[in-house]
Protein backbone atom coordinates (compact mmCIF):
# COMPACT_ATOMS: atom_id res chain seq x y z
CA UNK A 1 0.00 0.00 0.00
CA UNK A 2 1.27 3.79 -1.22
CA UNK A 3 1.42 6.35 1.25
CA UNK A 4 -2.34 7.59 -0.13
CA UNK A 5 -3.81 4.73 1.34
CA UNK A 6 -3.82 2.95 -2.18
CA UNK A 7 -2.77 -0.60 -2.88
CA UNK A 8 -1.29 -1.47 -6.75
CA UNK A 9 0.95 -3.99 -8.11
CA UNK A 10 3.61 -2.84 -10.31
CA UNK A 11 3.54 -3.83 -14.14
CA UNK A 12 5.90 -5.41 -15.64
CA UNK A 13 7.84 -3.27 -18.02
CA UNK A 14 7.02 -4.99 -21.98
CA UNK A 15 10.41 -5.45 -24.71
CA UNK A 16 10.37 -3.66 -27.89
CA UNK A 17 9.38 -5.47 -30.87
CA UNK A 18 12.55 -5.62 -32.43
CA UNK A 19 13.79 -7.43 -29.45
CA UNK A 20 11.25 -10.23 -29.49
CA UNK A 21 11.76 -13.56 -30.39
CA UNK A 22 9.24 -14.09 -33.13
CA UNK A 23 11.09 -11.27 -34.66
CA UNK A 24 14.76 -12.66 -34.20
CA UNK A 25 13.64 -15.80 -35.87
CA UNK A 26 11.56 -14.22 -39.01
CA UNK A 27 14.89 -11.72 -39.32
CA UNK A 28 17.53 -14.50 -38.96
CA UNK A 29 15.13 -16.57 -41.67
CA UNK A 30 15.39 -13.58 -43.70
CA UNK A 31 18.65 -13.15 -43.49
CA UNK A 32 19.91 -16.67 -44.63
CA UNK A 33 16.83 -16.65 -47.78
CA UNK A 34 18.99 -13.27 -49.03
CA UNK A 35 22.41 -14.86 -48.34
CA UNK A 36 21.03 -18.19 -50.07
CA UNK A 37 19.21 -16.26 -52.62
CA UNK A 38 22.45 -13.97 -53.19
CA UNK A 39 24.50 -16.95 -53.29
CA UNK A 40 22.12 -18.92 -55.99
CA UNK A 41 22.19 -15.63 -58.01
CA UNK A 42 26.19 -15.43 -58.23
CA UNK A 43 26.54 -19.27 -58.28
CA UNK A 44 23.76 -18.77 -61.65
CA UNK A 45 25.77 -15.52 -62.88
CA UNK A 46 29.22 -17.34 -62.97
CA UNK A 47 28.12 -21.27 -63.78
CA UNK A 48 24.87 -21.26 -64.99
CA UNK A 49 24.52 -18.57 -67.53
CA UNK A 50 27.17 -19.49 -70.18
CA UNK A 51 26.31 -23.63 -69.00
CA UNK A 52 23.02 -22.74 -70.08
CA UNK A 53 23.95 -20.40 -73.00
CA UNK A 54 25.86 -22.89 -74.33
CA UNK A 55 23.03 -26.07 -73.67
CA UNK A 56 20.73 -23.57 -75.84
CA UNK A 57 23.00 -23.12 -78.54
CA UNK A 58 24.17 -27.15 -78.66
CA UNK A 59 20.37 -27.86 -78.94
CA UNK A 60 19.42 -25.70 -81.78
CA UNK A 61 22.45 -26.73 -83.54
CA UNK A 62 21.13 -30.22 -82.84
CA UNK A 63 17.88 -29.75 -83.87
CA UNK A 64 18.86 -27.14 -87.00
CA UNK A 65 21.56 -29.26 -88.32
CA UNK A 66 23.34 -25.75 -88.40
CA UNK A 67 25.60 -23.62 -86.93
CA UNK A 68 24.16 -21.20 -84.30
CA UNK A 69 24.84 -17.93 -82.64
CA UNK A 70 23.59 -16.38 -79.14
CA UNK A 71 24.63 -12.82 -78.07
CA UNK A 72 23.85 -13.47 -74.59
CA UNK A 73 21.57 -15.00 -71.57
CA UNK A 74 20.53 -13.50 -68.90
CA UNK A 75 18.76 -15.00 -65.42
CA UNK A 76 17.16 -13.87 -62.95
CA UNK A 77 15.75 -14.91 -59.63
CA UNK A 78 13.76 -11.83 -58.57
CA UNK A 79 9.99 -13.29 -60.01
CA UNK A 80 11.17 -16.80 -59.91
CA UNK A 81 13.64 -18.32 -62.68
CA UNK A 82 13.54 -16.13 -65.54
CA UNK A 83 15.70 -16.72 -68.58
CA UNK A 84 15.61 -14.02 -70.97
CA UNK A 85 18.08 -14.22 -74.24
CA UNK A 86 19.02 -11.72 -77.03
CA UNK A 87 20.58 -12.31 -80.68
CA UNK A 88 19.80 -15.62 -81.40
CA UNK A 89 20.86 -16.67 -84.79
CA UNK A 90 20.40 -19.90 -86.88
CA UNK A 91 22.47 -20.25 -90.20
CA UNK A 92 22.01 -21.78 -93.04
CA UNK A 93 24.54 -23.51 -95.61
CA UNK A 94 23.86 -21.54 -98.95
CA UNK A 95 25.22 -21.98 -102.40
CA UNK A 96 27.45 -20.16 -104.28
CA UNK A 97 24.58 -18.91 -107.02
CA UNK A 98 22.37 -17.47 -103.94
CA UNK A 99 22.82 -13.48 -104.67
CA UNK A 100 19.75 -12.66 -103.10
CA UNK A 101 20.07 -14.26 -99.73
CA UNK A 102 21.09 -12.20 -97.00
CA UNK A 103 24.42 -11.01 -96.79
CA UNK A 104 26.86 -13.05 -94.76
CA UNK A 105 28.33 -12.77 -91.45
CA UNK A 106 30.41 -15.78 -91.59
CA UNK A 107 31.72 -17.10 -94.91
CA UNK A 108 29.67 -19.73 -96.73
CA UNK A 109 26.79 -18.71 -94.35
CA UNK A 110 23.72 -16.93 -94.32
CA UNK A 111 21.16 -16.31 -91.43
CA UNK A 112 18.01 -18.68 -91.46
CA UNK A 113 16.35 -17.90 -88.15
CA UNK A 114 16.93 -14.87 -86.24
CA UNK A 115 15.52 -13.89 -82.76
CA UNK A 116 15.99 -10.07 -81.05
CA UNK A 117 14.55 -11.55 -77.93
CA UNK A 118 13.40 -14.47 -75.67
CA UNK A 119 11.96 -15.37 -72.57
CA UNK A 120 10.63 -17.91 -70.43
CA UNK A 121 10.64 -19.02 -66.96
CA UNK A 122 11.59 -22.19 -65.63
CA UNK A 123 12.16 -24.10 -62.19
CA UNK A 124 15.23 -23.72 -60.28
CA UNK A 125 15.42 -27.26 -60.56
CA UNK A 126 14.93 -27.73 -63.99
CA UNK A 127 17.52 -24.77 -64.82
CA UNK A 128 20.21 -26.32 -63.00
CA UNK A 129 19.43 -29.98 -64.62
CA UNK A 130 19.16 -28.21 -67.70
CA UNK A 131 15.48 -29.71 -68.92
CA UNK A 132 14.93 -28.94 -72.87
CA UNK A 133 11.30 -29.04 -71.76
CA UNK A 134 9.70 -25.32 -71.14
CA UNK A 135 6.07 -24.06 -70.81
CA UNK A 136 6.13 -21.15 -72.36
CA UNK A 137 8.48 -19.17 -74.59
CA UNK A 138 7.60 -15.52 -75.22
CA UNK A 139 9.58 -13.93 -78.66
CA UNK A 140 9.96 -10.47 -79.66
CA UNK A 141 11.29 -10.10 -83.39
CA UNK A 142 11.87 -13.36 -85.16
CA UNK A 143 12.43 -13.37 -89.11
CA UNK A 144 12.85 -16.80 -90.55
CA UNK A 145 14.35 -17.02 -94.10
CA UNK A 146 13.28 -20.03 -96.50
CA UNK A 147 16.48 -20.33 -98.90
CA UNK A 148 16.22 -21.37 -102.10
CA UNK A 149 15.81 -24.82 -103.46
CA UNK A 150 19.59 -26.46 -102.94
CA UNK A 151 20.70 -23.94 -100.92
CA UNK A 152 21.02 -26.40 -98.05
CA UNK A 153 23.41 -28.56 -97.12
CA UNK A 154 22.22 -31.18 -98.85
CA UNK A 155 24.13 -33.94 -96.82
CA UNK A 156 21.86 -33.19 -93.49
CA UNK A 157 20.14 -35.48 -92.28
CA UNK A 158 17.05 -35.06 -90.02
CA UNK A 159 18.14 -37.30 -87.47
CA UNK A 160 16.60 -37.28 -83.74
CA UNK A 161 18.69 -35.45 -81.07
CA UNK A 162 19.77 -36.59 -77.94
CA UNK A 163 18.77 -32.95 -76.58
CA UNK A 164 15.28 -32.57 -78.44
CA UNK A 165 13.67 -29.40 -77.37
CA UNK A 166 10.34 -29.40 -76.37
CA UNK A 167 8.00 -26.08 -76.04
CA UNK A 168 4.44 -26.27 -75.24
CA UNK A 169 3.53 -22.71 -76.82
CA UNK A 170 5.69 -20.03 -78.05
CA UNK A 171 4.45 -16.11 -78.49
CA UNK A 172 5.96 -14.34 -80.87
CA UNK A 173 5.58 -10.68 -81.93
CA UNK A 174 6.71 -8.69 -84.24
CA UNK A 175 7.88 -11.78 -86.90
CA UNK A 176 8.41 -12.14 -90.31
CA UNK A 177 8.62 -14.78 -92.67
CA UNK A 178 10.64 -14.78 -95.71
CA UNK A 179 10.42 -17.20 -98.72
CA UNK A 180 14.05 -16.29 -101.18
CA UNK A 181 14.29 -16.26 -104.51
CA UNK A 182 17.09 -17.16 -106.53
CA UNK A 183 15.25 -16.43 -109.71
CA UNK A 184 16.02 -13.05 -111.92
CA UNK A 185 13.94 -9.93 -111.61
CA UNK A 186 11.85 -11.55 -108.70
CA UNK A 187 11.14 -10.18 -105.02
CA UNK A 188 11.29 -12.97 -102.03
CA UNK A 189 7.94 -13.21 -100.38
CA UNK A 190 7.14 -11.00 -97.16
CA UNK A 191 4.63 -12.24 -94.58
CA UNK A 192 4.48 -10.25 -91.74
CA UNK A 193 3.25 -11.03 -88.68
CA UNK A 194 2.47 -8.98 -85.90
CA UNK A 195 1.29 -11.99 -83.40
CA UNK A 196 2.04 -15.49 -83.73
CA UNK A 197 1.28 -18.17 -81.37
CA UNK A 198 2.74 -21.82 -81.49
CA UNK A 199 1.65 -25.01 -79.67
CA UNK A 200 3.16 -28.45 -79.57
CA UNK A 201 6.87 -27.54 -80.34
CA UNK A 202 8.76 -30.50 -80.88
CA UNK A 203 10.62 -32.40 -83.18
CA UNK A 204 9.70 -34.32 -85.49
CA UNK A 205 6.20 -33.38 -85.27
CA UNK A 206 3.72 -30.77 -86.78
CA UNK A 207 2.36 -27.98 -84.57
CA UNK A 208 -0.50 -25.74 -84.61
CA UNK A 209 0.13 -22.19 -84.82
CA UNK A 210 -2.61 -18.92 -85.18
CA UNK A 211 -1.29 -15.70 -86.79
CA UNK A 212 -2.85 -12.12 -86.96
CA UNK A 213 -0.85 -9.70 -89.70
CA UNK A 214 -2.11 -7.05 -91.98
CA UNK A 215 -2.18 -7.43 -95.24
CA UNK A 216 0.20 -4.65 -97.03
CA UNK A 217 -2.29 -4.06 -100.42
CA UNK A 218 -5.08 -3.86 -99.98
CA UNK A 219 -4.67 -3.18 -96.45
CA UNK A 220 -6.49 -5.62 -94.03
CA UNK A 221 -6.10 -8.05 -91.32
CA UNK A 222 -5.52 -11.78 -91.59
CA UNK A 223 -5.94 -14.36 -89.16
CA UNK A 224 -4.89 -17.92 -90.14
CA UNK A 225 -4.87 -21.33 -88.29
CA UNK A 226 -3.28 -24.54 -89.07
CA UNK A 227 -0.31 -27.01 -88.49
CA UNK A 228 3.44 -26.19 -89.92
CA UNK A 229 5.33 -29.40 -89.87
CA UNK A 230 7.30 -31.23 -89.24
CA UNK A 231 10.68 -29.27 -90.75
CA UNK A 232 12.59 -30.36 -93.30
CA UNK A 233 16.16 -29.53 -92.79
CA UNK A 234 17.79 -30.15 -95.86
CA UNK A 235 14.91 -28.20 -97.85
CA UNK A 236 12.86 -25.90 -95.64
CA UNK A 237 10.86 -25.36 -98.77
CA UNK A 238 9.50 -28.86 -98.67
CA UNK A 239 8.06 -28.53 -95.10
CA UNK A 240 4.04 -28.90 -95.15
CA UNK A 241 1.86 -26.24 -93.85
CA UNK A 242 -1.91 -26.34 -93.80
CA UNK A 243 -4.57 -24.24 -92.68
CA UNK A 244 -7.64 -21.62 -92.51
CA UNK A 245 -7.68 -18.08 -93.42
CA UNK A 246 -10.14 -15.29 -93.24
CA UNK A 247 -8.79 -11.46 -94.94
CA UNK A 248 -11.24 -9.19 -93.49
CA UNK A 249 -12.14 -5.11 -93.69
CA UNK A 250 -9.32 -5.51 -96.81
CA UNK A 251 -9.63 -1.69 -97.95
CA UNK A 252 -9.46 -2.04 -101.99
CA UNK A 253 -8.46 2.21 -102.22
CA UNK A 254 -4.95 1.53 -100.89
CA UNK A 255 -5.07 -0.31 -104.74
CA UNK A 256 -4.64 2.96 -106.72
CA UNK A 257 -7.81 3.35 -109.30
CA UNK A 258 -10.15 1.10 -107.09
CA UNK A 259 -12.12 0.92 -104.18
CA UNK A 260 -14.34 -1.57 -102.08
CA UNK A 261 -14.34 -3.18 -98.88
CA UNK A 262 -13.36 -6.54 -99.26
CA UNK A 263 -13.71 -10.30 -97.01
CA UNK A 264 -12.18 -13.80 -98.14
CA UNK A 265 -12.31 -16.93 -96.18
CA UNK A 266 -10.56 -19.97 -97.79
CA UNK A 267 -7.95 -23.20 -96.91
CA UNK A 268 -4.62 -23.72 -97.63
CA UNK A 269 -2.65 -26.47 -97.97
CA UNK A 270 1.22 -28.26 -99.44
CA UNK A 271 4.74 -27.00 -99.18
CA UNK A 272 5.94 -23.73 -97.84
CA UNK A 273 7.49 -23.83 -101.27
CA UNK A 274 4.01 -24.77 -103.13
CA UNK A 275 1.45 -23.78 -101.31
CA UNK A 276 -2.34 -24.42 -102.82
CA UNK A 277 -5.06 -22.36 -101.84
CA UNK A 278 -8.92 -22.54 -102.50
CA UNK A 279 -11.22 -19.62 -100.69
CA UNK A 280 -14.13 -17.26 -101.69
CA UNK A 281 -14.00 -13.47 -101.67
CA UNK A 282 -17.11 -10.89 -101.18
CA UNK A 283 -17.21 -7.05 -102.21
CA UNK A 284 -20.60 -5.78 -101.92
CA UNK A 285 -19.08 -2.23 -103.54
CA UNK A 286 -16.01 -3.07 -105.80
CA UNK A 287 -15.36 0.43 -107.90
CA UNK A 288 -13.15 1.62 -110.36
CA UNK A 289 -12.58 5.20 -110.35
CA UNK A 290 -13.16 6.16 -113.86
CA UNK A 291 -17.06 5.80 -113.09
CA UNK A 292 -17.02 5.03 -109.09
CA UNK A 293 -20.23 3.24 -109.51
CA UNK A 294 -20.41 0.54 -106.67
CA UNK A 295 -21.19 -2.88 -107.42
CA UNK A 296 -21.26 -6.73 -106.07
CA UNK A 297 -18.68 -8.36 -106.95
CA UNK A 298 -18.14 -12.42 -105.37
CA UNK A 299 -15.38 -14.89 -106.67
CA UNK A 300 -14.91 -18.16 -105.36
CA UNK A 301 -10.81 -19.24 -106.64
CA UNK A 302 -8.03 -21.80 -106.95
CA UNK A 303 -4.53 -20.69 -106.83
CA UNK A 304 -0.77 -22.20 -106.49
CA UNK A 305 1.49 -19.88 -105.00
CA UNK A 306 4.75 -20.93 -105.99
CA UNK A 307 7.63 -20.06 -103.72
CA UNK A 308 10.31 -20.39 -105.53
CA UNK A 309 9.60 -17.63 -107.94
CA UNK A 310 6.46 -15.43 -105.82
CA UNK A 311 4.15 -16.24 -108.80
CA UNK A 312 0.51 -16.99 -108.54
CA UNK A 313 -1.46 -19.26 -110.82
CA UNK A 314 -5.13 -19.00 -110.94
CA UNK A 315 -6.99 -22.02 -112.08
CA UNK A 316 -9.64 -20.56 -112.29
CA UNK A 317 -11.30 -17.61 -110.77
CA UNK A 318 -14.91 -17.97 -110.93
CA UNK A 319 -16.64 -14.76 -110.77
CA UNK A 320 -20.41 -12.95 -110.13
CA UNK A 321 -20.35 -9.13 -111.48
CA UNK A 322 -23.87 -8.07 -110.13
CA UNK A 323 -26.03 -10.96 -111.74
CA UNK A 324 -22.99 -11.92 -114.80
CA UNK A 325 -20.76 -14.90 -114.40
CA UNK A 326 -17.42 -15.33 -115.72
CA UNK A 327 -13.94 -17.00 -114.89
CA UNK A 328 -10.58 -15.62 -115.13
CA UNK A 329 -7.45 -18.16 -115.47
CA UNK A 330 -3.52 -17.56 -115.33
CA UNK A 331 -0.70 -15.95 -114.33
CA UNK A 332 0.12 -13.20 -111.14
CA UNK A 333 4.02 -12.72 -111.87
CA UNK A 334 5.84 -10.91 -109.03
CA UNK A 335 8.21 -8.71 -110.95
CA UNK A 336 10.73 -7.23 -108.84
CA UNK A 337 11.19 -3.92 -107.51
CA UNK A 338 7.39 -2.67 -109.38
CA UNK A 339 4.82 -5.25 -108.40
CA UNK A 340 2.80 -7.86 -109.70
CA UNK A 341 1.72 -8.59 -113.54
CA UNK A 342 -1.51 -9.93 -114.37
CA UNK A 343 -2.04 -12.11 -117.15
CA UNK A 344 -5.59 -13.66 -117.31
CA UNK A 345 -7.76 -15.13 -119.80
CA UNK A 346 -11.34 -14.31 -119.40
CA UNK A 347 -14.47 -16.30 -120.70
CA UNK A 348 -17.82 -15.03 -120.25
CA UNK A 349 -20.47 -17.32 -121.92
CA UNK A 350 -23.93 -15.59 -121.15
CA UNK A 351 -23.83 -12.25 -118.86
CA UNK A 352 -25.24 -9.17 -119.20
CA UNK A 353 -23.80 -5.78 -120.68
CA UNK A 354 -25.73 -3.64 -118.85
CA UNK A 355 -23.80 -5.32 -115.41
CA UNK A 356 -20.48 -4.56 -116.60
CA UNK A 357 -20.63 -1.11 -118.32
CA UNK A 358 -21.41 0.87 -115.21
CA UNK A 359 -17.63 -0.08 -114.14
CA UNK A 360 -16.28 1.89 -117.16
CA UNK A 361 -19.30 4.44 -117.17
CA UNK A 362 -20.57 7.60 -115.11
CA UNK A 363 -23.87 8.04 -116.93
CA UNK A 364 -26.51 5.27 -117.41
CA UNK A 365 -25.72 2.55 -119.79
CA UNK A 366 -26.76 3.21 -123.52
CA UNK A 367 -28.04 -0.46 -124.09
CA UNK A 368 -29.33 -3.60 -122.22
CA UNK A 369 -27.89 -6.89 -124.01
CA UNK A 370 -27.26 -10.85 -123.63
CA UNK A 371 -23.47 -10.92 -124.02
CA UNK A 372 -20.79 -13.29 -124.58
CA UNK A 373 -16.89 -12.33 -124.22
CA UNK A 374 -13.33 -14.20 -124.69
CA UNK A 375 -10.84 -12.04 -123.91
CA UNK A 376 -7.06 -11.56 -123.01
CA UNK A 377 -6.60 -8.97 -119.90
CA UNK A 378 -3.52 -7.75 -118.92
CA UNK A 379 -2.78 -5.08 -115.64
CA UNK A 380 1.15 -4.69 -116.11
CA UNK A 381 3.27 -3.56 -113.07
CA UNK A 382 3.92 0.06 -111.61
CA UNK A 383 2.10 2.99 -109.81
CA UNK A 384 -0.45 4.04 -112.70
CA UNK A 385 -4.12 3.81 -112.02
CA UNK A 386 -5.57 0.37 -112.68
CA UNK A 387 -7.91 1.86 -115.24
CA UNK A 388 -5.10 3.86 -117.02
CA UNK A 389 -3.06 0.73 -117.18
CA UNK A 390 -5.68 -2.48 -117.78
CA UNK A 391 -5.11 -3.81 -121.15
CA UNK A 392 -8.33 -6.00 -122.58
CA UNK A 393 -8.60 -7.21 -125.86
CA UNK A 394 -10.63 -10.46 -127.41
CA UNK A 395 -14.05 -10.57 -128.90
CA UNK A 396 -17.57 -9.77 -127.74
CA UNK A 397 -21.18 -10.62 -128.71
CA UNK A 398 -24.33 -8.82 -128.12
CA UNK A 399 -27.74 -10.62 -128.65
CA UNK A 400 -31.51 -8.94 -128.11
CA UNK A 401 -29.78 -5.47 -127.91
CA UNK A 402 -32.13 -2.68 -126.92
CA UNK A 403 -30.81 1.12 -126.14
CA UNK A 404 -31.83 2.70 -123.17
CA UNK A 405 -31.66 6.00 -124.73
CA UNK A 406 -35.70 5.88 -126.77
CA UNK A 407 -34.56 8.18 -129.76
CA UNK A 408 -31.89 6.27 -130.61
CA UNK A 409 -33.90 2.80 -130.22
CA UNK A 410 -36.71 4.67 -132.49
CA UNK A 411 -33.62 5.60 -135.03
CA UNK A 412 -32.82 1.86 -134.97
CA UNK A 413 -36.33 0.64 -135.31
CA UNK A 414 -36.87 3.35 -138.26
CA UNK A 415 -34.13 2.01 -140.45
CA UNK A 416 -34.98 -1.95 -139.84
CA UNK A 417 -38.59 -0.96 -141.09
CA UNK A 418 -36.97 0.42 -143.95
CA UNK A 419 -34.25 -1.78 -144.72
CA UNK A 420 -37.32 -4.50 -144.97
CA UNK A 421 -39.24 -2.88 -147.45
CA UNK A 422 -41.82 -1.55 -145.16
CA UNK A 423 -41.85 2.34 -145.52
CA UNK A 424 -45.09 2.74 -144.17
CA UNK A 425 -44.24 1.52 -140.97
CA UNK A 426 -40.98 3.31 -140.26
CA UNK A 427 -42.78 6.52 -139.24
CA UNK A 428 -44.60 4.91 -136.39
CA UNK A 429 -42.03 2.59 -135.20
CA UNK A 430 -39.62 5.29 -135.20
CA UNK A 431 -41.63 8.03 -133.03
CA UNK A 432 -43.25 5.58 -130.52
CA UNK A 433 -40.47 5.25 -128.15
CA UNK A 434 -40.90 1.42 -127.99
CA UNK A 435 -38.59 -0.86 -129.10
CA UNK A 436 -39.92 -2.52 -132.03
CA UNK A 437 -36.64 -4.57 -133.28
CA UNK A 438 -33.83 -6.47 -131.48
CA UNK A 439 -30.54 -6.16 -132.53
CA UNK A 440 -27.45 -8.57 -132.81
CA UNK A 441 -23.65 -6.71 -132.42
CA UNK A 442 -20.07 -8.92 -133.18
CA UNK A 443 -16.97 -7.10 -132.25
CA UNK A 444 -13.31 -7.59 -132.30
CA UNK A 445 -12.00 -4.29 -129.87
CA UNK A 446 -8.39 -3.47 -127.93
CA UNK A 447 -8.80 -1.54 -124.98
CA UNK A 448 -5.99 0.39 -123.50
CA UNK A 449 -5.42 3.67 -122.12
CA UNK A 450 -9.23 4.21 -121.00
CA UNK A 451 -10.04 4.03 -125.23
CA UNK A 452 -11.22 0.75 -126.66
CA UNK A 453 -10.21 0.18 -130.51
CA UNK A 454 -12.75 -1.50 -132.45
CA UNK A 455 -11.29 -3.33 -136.17
CA UNK A 456 -14.51 -4.53 -136.90
CA UNK A 457 -17.86 -4.05 -135.49
CA UNK A 458 -20.77 -5.98 -137.43
CA UNK A 459 -24.06 -4.68 -136.12
CA UNK A 460 -27.24 -6.16 -137.40
CA UNK A 461 -30.86 -5.75 -137.15
CA UNK A 462 -33.74 -7.28 -139.08
CA UNK A 463 -33.16 -6.23 -143.36
CA UNK A 464 -29.89 -4.40 -142.45
CA UNK A 465 -26.42 -4.97 -141.45
CA UNK A 466 -23.29 -2.25 -140.73
CA UNK A 467 -20.27 -2.73 -140.44
CA UNK A 468 -18.15 -0.31 -139.27
CA UNK A 469 -14.68 0.20 -137.13
CA UNK A 470 -14.02 3.05 -134.64
CA UNK A 471 -13.24 3.81 -131.04
CA UNK A 472 -14.53 4.94 -127.77
CA UNK A 473 -13.22 7.27 -125.21
CA UNK A 474 -13.78 6.65 -122.06
CA UNK A 475 -13.07 9.60 -120.44
CA UNK A 476 -16.01 11.78 -122.20
CA UNK A 477 -17.62 9.04 -123.40
CA UNK A 478 -17.18 9.77 -126.90
CA UNK A 479 -17.71 7.59 -129.96
CA UNK A 480 -16.85 7.63 -133.85
CA UNK A 481 -17.45 4.76 -136.33
CA UNK A 482 -17.11 4.49 -139.73
CA UNK A 483 -18.33 1.84 -142.48
CA UNK A 484 -21.22 1.02 -144.65
CA UNK A 485 -24.58 -0.25 -144.15
CA UNK A 486 -26.33 -2.83 -146.01
CA UNK A 487 -30.08 -3.18 -146.74
CA UNK A 488 -32.24 -6.19 -147.95
CA UNK A 489 -34.45 -3.85 -149.59
CA UNK A 490 -33.33 -1.63 -152.94
CA UNK A 491 -33.60 2.37 -152.12
CA UNK A 492 -36.84 2.85 -153.96
CA UNK A 493 -37.98 0.20 -151.81
CA UNK A 494 -36.95 1.80 -148.91
CA UNK A 495 -39.20 4.97 -149.95
CA UNK A 496 -43.16 5.89 -150.40
CA UNK A 497 -44.63 8.08 -152.87
CA UNK A 498 -43.11 10.28 -155.70
CA UNK A 499 -40.04 9.55 -153.55
CA UNK A 500 -39.59 5.99 -154.69
CA UNK A 501 -40.68 6.72 -158.29
CA UNK A 502 -37.35 9.04 -158.37
CA UNK A 503 -35.11 6.19 -156.43
CA UNK A 504 -35.94 3.35 -158.79
CA UNK A 505 -33.79 4.33 -161.65
CA UNK A 506 -30.91 4.36 -159.30
CA UNK A 507 -31.47 0.96 -157.55
CA UNK A 508 -28.90 -0.22 -159.80
CA UNK A 509 -26.60 1.73 -159.31
CA UNK A 510 -26.75 1.57 -155.58
CA UNK A 511 -27.13 -2.40 -155.26
CA UNK A 512 -23.78 -4.01 -154.36
CA UNK A 513 -22.69 -7.50 -153.19
CA UNK A 514 -25.82 -8.71 -153.20
CA UNK A 515 -27.58 -6.34 -151.17
CA UNK A 516 -30.26 -4.26 -151.88
CA UNK A 517 -28.25 -0.90 -151.32
CA UNK A 518 -24.65 0.05 -149.73
CA UNK A 519 -23.67 3.31 -148.86
CA UNK A 520 -20.67 4.28 -146.57
CA UNK A 521 -21.85 5.57 -143.89
CA UNK A 522 -20.69 7.17 -139.99
CA UNK A 523 -21.37 7.27 -136.54
CA UNK A 524 -20.19 9.35 -133.74
CA UNK A 525 -21.22 11.52 -131.14
CA UNK A 526 -22.15 10.39 -127.64
CA UNK A 527 -24.59 8.03 -126.16
CA UNK A 528 -27.52 10.62 -125.64
CA UNK A 529 -26.55 12.46 -128.88
CA UNK A 530 -25.77 9.73 -132.17
CA UNK A 531 -25.15 11.33 -134.84
CA UNK A 532 -25.93 9.29 -138.70
CA UNK A 533 -24.50 10.00 -141.79
CA UNK A 534 -23.39 9.72 -145.20
CA UNK A 535 -19.55 8.96 -145.50
CA UNK A 536 -18.70 11.61 -148.11
CA UNK A 537 -14.99 10.33 -147.50
CA UNK A 538 -15.44 7.14 -148.08
CA UNK A 539 -13.07 5.91 -151.20
CA UNK A 540 -14.15 2.90 -151.68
Amino acid sequence: MNENGNSSTEQPRRKPWWRRLWFRITASVVVAGSIVLAAATIYVSRNVRPILRKRIIETLSARFHAQVELDSVDVSLVRGVEVCGHGLRVFYLAGPNAPDAPKPETPGLRRMLSVNDFAFRTSLRNLITLRTHIANVDVDGMELHIPPHHHMNLEQTDHQSPNALVMDRIRCSNARVIIDTDKPGKDPLVFDIQNLVLTNVMPKQPFRYTADLINPKPVGDIYATGTFGPWVGAEPRNTPIDGEYSFSNADLSTIKGISGTLSSTGQFSGQLGNIVIDGVTHTPDFALDISNHPLPLETQFHAIVDGTTGDTTLAPVNARLVHTNFSCSGLVQNIRGRGHDITLDVKLPNGRIEDLLPLAMKSKPPMTAAMTMHAKLHIPPGPERVAAKIQLSGEVVLHGIDFTNPKVQDQIDSLSMRAQGRPKDAGAAGSDGKPEVASTLTTNFVFANESANFSSVLFTVPGAQLQLTGNFAVPGERFDFKGHVRTDATASQMLTGWKAMLAKPFDPLLRKNGAGLELPIEISGTKDDIHFGLDFHDKK
